[in-house]
């Protein structure tokens, strides 16, 4: 199976890939990383269990 380029799908396209495709422990990885690097957050590993939540989360607060 060829994956996307996760490097080229901005954090919208990739964190609604990743709820597609919930399986595909690269694209999880690839979001954390992400989610990680940005300044100001930060992640645990129980935060890395919650990531849907933790992204539902997210999306509320910007609206």
């Amino acid at each position: 199976m060829n994956h996307p380029n996760f490097q080229t799908m901005n954090e919208s396209e990739l964190r609604a890939y990743v709820l597609a495709h919930r399986d595909d422990t690269e694209a999880f990885y690839a979001l954390a990383d992400r989610l990680k690097s940005k300044p100001g957050r930060k992640l645990s590993e129980e935060d890395f269990e919650r990531l849907p939540e933790i992204l539902a989360e997210i999306k509320q607060q910007k609206q």
